[in-house]
């Protein structure tokens, strides 16, 4: 029943970035693992793990990365103490001297990881980070509590606990290997992981009816609500919700999830957030609505989508909420849907929220954040560059934008640099706004270099220019509520109007005024 609901879910999150899918399950789904646990195989037997995302979201995530890499493969439990522990996990123990064997490895995403210390206590079975003397030194070791050990509380990170009898047993079948100097074991072949995967935990039928986890009760320090995810290769950045666990799946089609976020299972169903990226070269924002519009009409059309809402809330993004309903075994599943496209740098980035409607709007507000710190990495730093490069260039050469001049280095800076995306993103993507920005250009040109000159050679004049231009700045992001030819037409005028008044009209004004009385 949960394969069949995660799949359903995950059919309907794509259909928002890709083509109908409701009837067929994407390849993602099979690679996809909703609830994992780990399972090492070892040379004395199994050892089942499940994880504690909320605990220690970083460790798990290591822990998990880890094992689907085969970092841990033909490790050893290198370090044996009966009625302690066992502890495993060091890439040195798999062929290099034991004299080296405790002082390797690294974390997966990181050298080290920060410690997320909790309250849970080290009971038997209870699986937690090693560390050096420094709080945030783990790596990728750990070790396994063979019998109850509570003078670690709190001072070690618990991320997980083995959950079958086998693991119990091969637990106490390794604490009772011979081991030699510094708790090593004597034969090293008897204590081997030979293998660590991750695997659904639906998949493992003998798990035990654990009781609930033994917690100190003492109040350990809140964690951050939200991890930043930040990938190179991506180009993009973003606040994910801590304990939510984020996987990079497969990119199976240009119409994937790039990166998906998955949060803690409720009654059978996990609420996503996922991130795709699709090259959007030739196209336009009204383009890309359109072909959304196409798919999503099928979905309506075969009573498996209701259209909730949809409205633009920039010039370049467009939001789509949605119902779909579904019978699975004579139950009806009702999910929710909300996405975001985002079109810039010829490039379409869409965000996706499921979950079910009962608990819809329990994770909405960690969606909204994630999808407000988005930034594409090279942009940012392409914009910094380029501000840089234009104020050297302008330096030397002399000439240039006066207000770029005036404004370089002051709290103006970033307004005009929305000002230059919404020239970029908005104005320039109209006919109307083509010609406005062309005519603007030809008259602001003419004196522009002059002013721009003289600024770099008098710094009061240029704090003067920046006084000066203040309330101009101001008008020109009128034009960002511009989205069709006659409101960009309109709103221009208004604009040029507006500043004409303050500049000129003004003035005069006062000008007349002054002679009056005289």
């Amino acid at each position: 029943m949960q394969k069949i609901l995660l799949s359903l879910v995950f059919s309907l999150v794509i259909i928002f970035s890709t083509s109908y899918a409701f009837a067929q399950e994407s390849s993602f789904t099979q690679t996809y693992i909703g609830d994992p646990v780990v399972v090492l195989e070892t040379s004395q037997g199994e050892i089942i793990i499940e994880l504690f995302h909320l605990d220690a979201p970083k460790h798990t995530e290591n822990f998990i990365l880890h094992s689907k890499t085969g970092y841990y493969d033909n490790t050893l439990f290198h370090r044996i103490i009966p009625g302690f522990m066992i502890q495993s996990g060091d890439p040195n123990s798999v062929t290099g001297d034991p004299n080296t064997w405790g002082q390797g490895g690294n974390g997966a995403l990181s050298d080290r990881i920060d410690a997320e210390f909790n309250n849970i206590k080290h009971d038997r079975g209870i699986v937690s980070m090693a560390r050096a003397q420094d709080p945030n030194s783990a790596g990728s070791q750990f070790f396994i509590v063979h019998k109850d050990s509570h003078f670690l509380d709190e001072q070690y990170t618990v991320f997980g606990r083995i959950v079958t009898e086998s693991s119990f047993d091969t637990l106490d079948k390794i604490a009772a290997v011979q081991t030699v100097s510094n708790d090593r074991p004597n034969n090293p072949e008897q204590v081997r992981i030979i293998s660590a995967t991750v695997v659904e935990r639906s998949d493992i039928s003998n798990i035990m009816n654990l009781s609930e986890l033994s917690r100190t009760g003492s109040t350990v320090t809140a964690m951050p609500e939200f991890t930043v995810f930040e990938n190179q290769d991506l180009d993009v950045k973003f606040t994910a919700p801590v304990g939510w666990l984020l996987q990079q799946p497969p990119k199976s089609t240009p119409d994937s999830p790039d990166v998906v976020a998955v949060g803690p299972e409720v009654n059978g169903v996990n609420p996503y957030i996922s991130l795709t990226i699709k090259d959007a070269v030739g196209k336009t924002i009204d383009d890309l609505i359109t072909e959304k519009n196409q798919i999503l009409d099928q979905a309506v059309y075969l009573n498996k989508l209701e259209i909730l809402n949809q409205q633009k809330i920039k010039s370049n993004v467009y939001q789509t909420e949605a119902l779909g309903t579904f019978v699975v075994d004579d139950v009806e599943l009702k999910i929710k849907f909300v996405e975001a496209m985002i079109f810039t740098n010829q490039k379409l980035y869409t965000f996706a929220y499921s979950n079910t409607v009962e608990h819809f709007e329990n994770d909405l507000s960690k969606f909204n954040e994630s999808l407000n710190s988005f930034e594409i990495l090279s942009q940012q730093s392409s914009e910094s560059k380029s501000t840089e490069e234009n104020t050297n260039q302008q330096s030397e050469e002399g000439g240039g934008c006066l207000i770029a001049t005036a404004t370089y280095g002051s709290e103006l800076a970033p307004q005009v640099q929305q000002l230059r995306e919404l020239r970029d993103n908005q104005l320039l993507q109209t006919e109307s706004g083509t010609t406005f920005m062309s005519t603007f250009n030809d008259v602001y040109y003419s004196f522009s270099p002059v002013i721009a000159d003289y600024e770099r050679q008098n710094p009061l004049f240029k704090e003067a220019v920046k006084l000066a231009i203040t309330p101009m700045i101001s008008t020109l992001s009128l034009m960002e509520s511009a989205e069709t030819e006659s409101e960009v037409l309109g709103l221009g005028l208004s604009v040029i109007t507006l500043n004409l008044g303050m500049y000129l009209g003004i003035p005069a004004i006062i000008v007349v005024g002054i002679k009056k009385r005289n």
